[in-house]
């Protein structure tokens, strides 16, 4: 560990040369490429620092009580090398959640697709239930929603619901929520008071910009369609409804929420690009050994990741192995224990990583 420190201090220090450069400030791309690495290196070179010094006095701690010392002044020197034996090991902890790669998508906004899976009526029902759940969760952290697509089955709840939520950090706490939910309960339409178990599936998808993924266009077969509906507002009388098919990949998307075929088109591609770019991540990752042995951080929406069971009233997390008895809470977006539970798992998996 202590060699990559050296590394990227050394780096730190080239970095810091190159930014004050005239030359390298002339080219605004590359100067404004090398003060971000510059400013992502700062916090690990600073406790680097500290870290060096704290050790250098330790080591002149340890030759002063080499000496004959009064012994008042003895004990003064032992306490004082106590307390930097301690800040060291401290400062070894911080350093190492430092050295934890980043997630570059962290700090997105999140495009959130959440689909009724098996149970019928009862899984677009609890479909709904999901996106009340994560829209309150949204408001208590000050981040807005924005329905991009709705596809309501009648009964209360949706078949299908796309949204964006927007907000500082909203990838870094949603991210581990994609997967298969599952719920236990009664229905309301079951009369012989019997326990049925349906399924919602959740995805999570980064906000992808432009510049990081580039779509061809003769890749697209962009279909234009009159939009349907259950009658009224909902039935458009001109072709304002898009289908995108992204023909290497086989990837539909369609919108026709929005009167404008301009606005369909733009929303389409949003969603588009964000599982295009989820695709190509997830088999960037599959090539990764050591990623895919993260207990949270596979996002695979084919595995049953939690179960909300009515009748005992809880959640359990079967990545994590935790369960939380307030589920009406916790339907209401009280979801940040089982939030900080997947982020820490998270860590102290990659801290391993770390540390080997």
């Amino acid at each position: 560990m202590l060699e990559k420190l050296k590394f990227l201090s050394e780096k730190y220090q080239d970095l810091s040369n190159k930014i004050s450069d005239p030359e390298v400030i002339s080219n605004t791309k590359i100067w404004q490429k090398y003060v971000k690495e510059h400013a992502e290196l700062e916090p690990i070179v600073g406790k680097y620092k500290e870290y060096k010094e704290a050790e250098s006095q330790l080591e002149d701690a340890k030759e002063m009580l080499k000496d004959k010392l009064e012994e008042d002044f003895k004990e003064m020197v032992k306490l004082e090398a106590s307390e930097l034996e301690n800040k060291l090991e401290t400062l070894v902890q911080e350093i190492k959640m430092l050295l934890i790669p980043k997630d570059p998508n962290d700090e997105k906004n999140v495009i959130l697709e959440i689909r009724a899976g098996a149970g019928g009526d009862e899984a677009g029902i609890f479909a709904g239930d999901l996106f009340r759940m994560y829209s309150r969760y949204a408001e208590r952290n000050r981040w807005k929603v924005e329905i991009m697509s709705a596809n309501d089955q009648g009964v209360g709840g949706f078949k299908e619901v796309i949204a964006m939520i927007k907000g500082k950090g909203a990838y870094s706490k949603l991210k581990f929520e994609s997967g298969v939910h599952r719920v236990q309960r009664i229905p309301a339409t079951e009369s012989g008071g019997r326990i049925h178990t349906s399924t919602s599936t959740v995805a999570v998808l980064p906000e992808v910009d432009d510049v990081e993924i580039d779509i061809n266009p003769n890749d697209v077969r962009v279909d234009v369609y009159r939009s349907s509906g259950n009658g009224g507002q909902s039935v458009n009388t001109t072709d304002s409804a898009v289908r995108l098919t992204h023909i290497p990949t086989g990837i539909v998307v369609a919108m026709q929420d929005e009167k404008s075929q301009l606005k369909n088109k733009d929303k389409a591609f949003k969603v588009l690009k964000a599982r295009l770019y989820e695709k190509y991540q997830s088999e960037q990752d599959a090539e990764i050994a050591q990623e895919r042995k993260s207990q949270v951080g596979t996002g695979d929406r084919s595995a049953k990741i939690r179960t909300y069971n009515f009748p005992q009233g809880r959640i359990s997390d079967h990545r994590i192995g935790m369960t939380i008895y307030k589920l009406d809470a916790f339907l209401d977006g009280d979801i940040e224990e089982m939030v900080d539970a997947l982020i820490t798992t998270d860590q102290a998996e990659k801290l391993k990583n770390v540390e080997g």
